[in-house]
């Protein structure tokens, strides 16, 4: 049966326009003019959206399911108006850089997903002559760290490393996307006290340039695509331009907490801002602003990586687990920041949509046009709430953003014209799936 969704401001082609979003068999069947006798039709104060994909998310299942899990994390996702997931190789255990524990995952996740996910896959100093077996498993691409990543199993690649696994991937046009830090101007490991500038500091923007630009030199050669996940740094975007200028196969995202936190503001022992590289502050936000705007950067996700209260409450920033809870606030957070510096909502939501999707090779995904998945969010960007970490569907209650107002509430999200989530009754489905890229088909 086809089910029609009208909303006085739908997002189509860039801009908002009066429509109905017809949909059949769980696709978009047709657009037609805005209909008050549709089966569902959103107050004048919401706005309908394509759903958002995130390419940047750690479930950390199996292994680590007191940290997430795939039911908590896509429960998360569907109530910050994210219908794709991309789920990173660590923290899970086993970690993802065998077609072994790419299988354990997914026998991990079956039943359990609100919203669709897909699978990077790691690449370790051992297991490089071997991803393209991991590819045609069904990963999307590779994960790599340029320094330790904080976890014993997952070890990072050194100069030699790095070249040797983007001139494997060019060979079958794979991915890799590089955790890119310095550990050669990294000045600590251990105790830090409980004062954020003290980490701040000991995570300095040298260590994120220097890495940036080993990446963009290494991809030049071997004319392999990298991407750089969670810049930090907005001093690093000139070298980023000039390379893009030039033709390398470069892509870059940043996060809602780098463009909306402010080191300065971070409170002595909270460690829940704890991330690597940090949030930083001064100008360097308008820097990262100024590279959403002129294209620059080509994603803003969430790098949603949670941990117990018990690893994240440790109130000195040395020992304090690394990694920001930020999945289901994240759209709402942005928006609220963005309208704040005055920039229009249509700026930011295709960093948010076919930005990362265009990234993990998700094409047809964060876009309402006929034949793509029906998978739409109902939002209110001028609704407010108050962030009550507690409230959040993460499996620990933790979030930078707790007490904090934001601007902006998702209050339904429908996976393939079905609703996934409202806000008030929380998840209502689990009919999410595996997005695999061997088969280059969604599959059950």
């Amino acid at each position: 049966m086809s089910t029609r969704i009208a909303a006085r401001r739908v997002y189509l082609d860039g801009a908002f326009t009066p429509a109905t979003v017809v949909i059949d068999d769980g696709l978009v069947a047709s657009i037609e003019s805005f209909d008050v006798s549709a089966d569902t039709v959103l107050p004048a104060d919401a706005v309908l959206l394509p759903g958002l994909v995130d390419s940047h998310v750690h479930l950390d299942e199996p292994g680590r399911t007191e940290w997430e899990g795939f039911a908590t994390g896509t429960a998360a996702a569907a109530a910050g108006g994210v219908t794709t997931v991309v789920d990173m190789p660590l923290n899970s255990s086993p970690v993802t850089t065998t077609i072994e524990a790419l299988q354990l995952k997914r026998a991990a996740a079956r039943g359990k997903l609100a919203v669709d996910v897909a699978y990077w896959g790691g690449a370790v100093p051992e297991n490089l002559g071997s991803l393209r077996a991991m590819a045609d498993a069904g990963v999307v691409g590779f994960k790599c760290f340029l320094s330790p990543s904080g976890i014993d199993e997952f070890g990072h690649l050194d100069p030699e490393q790095l070249e040797r696994c983007l001139a494997e991937l060019a060979e079958f046009d794979g991915l890799l996307i590089v955790h890119a830090e310095d550990p050669a101007h990294l000045h600590a490991d251990g105790a830090l006290g409980p004062h954020y500038a003290d980490f701040e500091a000991s995570r300095p923007p040298l260590s994120e340039r220097a890495a940036i630009q080993r990446v963009i030199d290494a991809a030049r050669r071997t004319g392999a695509r990298a991407h750089v996940v969670h810049v930090s740094d907005g001093g690093s975007l000139d070298a980023v331009r000039a390379a893009k200028a030039e033709g390398v196969r470069l892509t870059i995202e940043t996060c809602p907490h780098y463009l909306t936190l402010d080191a300065a503001a971070v409170p002595d022992g909270a460690g829940a801002f704890k991330c690597c590289p940090p949030i930083r502050g001064g100008d360097n936000p308008d820097l990262l602003w100024a590279g959403v705007v002129d294209g620059t950067i080509d994603a803003i996700v969430s790098d949603h990586s949670p941990a117990t209260v018990a690893l994240k409450d440790n109130p000195d920033f040395g020992l304090a687990w690394g990694g920001i809870a930020g999945l289901q606030t994240g759209l709402s957070a942005v928006h609220s920041t963005a309208r704040a510096r005055g920039l229009a909502f249509e700026t930011l939501l295709p960093l948010m949509t076919t930005g990362p999707a265009r990234i993990a090779g998700l094409e047809g995904l964060g876009v309402i046009e006929v034949g793509a998945p029906a998978h739409l969010v109902a939002f209110a960007p001028d609704e407010q709430f108050t962030v009550d970490a507690a409230a959040l569907e993460y499996r620990n209650p933790v979030s930078p953003w707790h007490g904090q107002t934001l601007t902006g509430v998702v209050r339904e999200t429908w996976l393939r014209g079905a609703s996934v989530y409202r806000r008030g009754a929380a998840v209502t489905e689990r009919e999410g799936r595996e997005l695999l890229r061997a088969a280059a088909v969604v599959e059950a």
